[in-house]
C-alpha cells in the first residue's frame, strides 16, 4: 500500500523489539504491494541485520502463518517463513493489527526486471516442488479448497452505480463497465465448464512480484497470504497468461520452465477461468479502493492506473481469458 497504517510507528518499533527481541534501531516504510490491508516496513537494527515487517488490519489467515514454515520444512527452501518469536508462535497481536517478521532479502522483485534464463528453470523448479508437496492433515484443515464459486463479480456489481456517479470514476465506469460486466459473465460461464482436477497446495499470487532476488542469484518466494488446495493451475495461470510482469513468458521462457516443472500440459479452460476471475477480483478490490473516502490522492492514482491496466486489457476485441 501506498499510504501508511494507521498506527504510531515508535510504539510500532517498540512492539517489534520486545517481540521478536530485536534492537530496532529505525522502521522504513514500504510502500509496496496492492493489498489494501496490508502494509510493509524494513526494520534496521543496531547489529547491522535487518528485517521485513507485514502489519495486517484484522488477522493473518491460520494458512498464511503456518504454510511457509511448514514447506521449508518438507525442503522448498525458495518460500520466505516468518520468524517465530522466542517466547513461542509466529504472529504478534498489535491493536486491531497482526504483525510477522520475516527474513530481509535483497535485490526486490522480478516485476519489472524479469527473470534470468536461470531462474526461469529455478521458478518451475520451485512450482514443482510445491505443487508435490502432499499437506500434513493440520495444514489441510487451515487451507481453503476452490470450490470456482467467485464473489469478484457480486462485488463489482454492487459498486457499479456508485463508480458510475463518482467524480473519479465516472468517466472511467462509461467507457469500461459494460466490459467489465462482460467479463463477469463470462468467469461464470468458464466456472460452469472447468473439469474439477486433483488438487495440490497452491500459492496462488505467484507473479514475478513475489519473487525476489538479486542478481542472477536464487529466488525467494514471498506474500504466503492466500495459499488454497486447487488444481495447478491455479498458480500456472501466472506463469502462461502474458498480464503479470513486464517480461511475461515467451517460447524460450517456456522451455526454461518446463526444465524445472517437468512435463505438464495445463487445462487450458481452467488457465481461462483463473485468469478471468483474477481480473476481476482485482478490478473489483480497486474499484473499491478508489472509492474509499479516506484514500489519499497518491493512492487513487496507482490503483486507477492497475485499474485502467485491467480494464484496456479485458476491453481489447482480442481478449479472451
Amino acid at each position: 500500500m501506498i499510504d501508511k497504517p494507521d498506527v504510531d510507528e515508535r510504539t510500532l518499533a517498540a512492539e517489534v523489539a520486545a517481540a521478536w527481541a530485536v534492537d530496532v534501531t529505525d522502521l522504513v516504510f514500504m510502500p509496496l504491494g496492492l493489498d489494501g490491508d496490508a502494509w510493509a516496513y524494513r526494520v534496521e537494527t543496531s547489529t547491522g541485520e535487518r528485517y521485513f515487517l507485514k502489519v495486517r488490519r484484522g488477522r493473518f489467515t491460520p494458512a498464511a502463518v503456518l504454510l511457509p514454515g511448514f514447506l521449508r520444512a518438507h525442503g522448498v527452501r525458495q518460500v520466505v517463513a516468518p520468524i517465530d518469536l522466542p517466547a513461542g508462535g509466529t504472529s504478534r497481536a498489535f491493536g486491531g493489527y497482526e504483525l510477522l517478521l520475516y527474513p530481509f532479502h535483497d535485490g526486490g522483485s522480478r516485476w519489472a526486471r524479469g527473470l534470468t534464463d536461470r531462474q526461469w528453470t529455478e521458478y518451475g523448479e520451485f512450482l514443482g516442488r510445491l505443487h508435490a508437496v502432499p499437506p500434513s492433515d493440520d495444514i489441510a484443515a487451515v487451507l481453503p479448497v476452490e470450490t470456482y464459486r467467485s464473489t469478484a463479480g457480486d462485488r463489482l456489481r454492487s459498486l457499479g452505480a456508485q463508480a458510475a456517479a463518482s467524480e473519479v470514476l465516472g468517466a472511467f465506469w462509461d467507457r469500461y463497465g459494460a466490459a467489465l460486466h462482460r467479463l463477469s459473465e463470462t468467469v461464470d460461464r468458464l466456472a460452469s465448464r472447468v473439469t474439477h482436477a486433483r488438487h495440490v497446495i497452491c500459492h496462488a499470487d505467484i507473479h514475478p512480484g513475489n519473487l525476489i532476488a538479486d542478481g542472477d542469484g536464487p529466488l525467494h518466494v514471498v506474500d504466503w497470504d492466500a495459499p488454497i488446495l486447487a488444481p495447478p493451475e491455479r498458480d500456472l495461470m501466472f506463469v502462461y497468461s502474458q498480464d503479470f510482469g513486464d517480461h511475461p513468458i515467451d517460447a524460450h521462457r517456456a522451455e526454461l520452465f518446463r526444465r524445472g516443472y517437468g512435463p505438464q500440459e495445463p487445462d487450458q479452460t481452467l488457465l481461462s477461468y483463473y485468469r478471468g476471475e483474477r481480473h476481476l477480483d482485482d478490478a473489483a478490490a480497486f474499484v473499491r479502493s478508489i472509492l474509499d473516502p479516506d484514500a489519499s490522492p497518491e493512492a487513487r492514482a496507482n490503483d486507477l492506473h492497475w485499474l485502467t491496466r485491467i480494464a484496456e486489457t479485458v476491453a481489447d476485441p482480442s481478449y479472451a481469458p
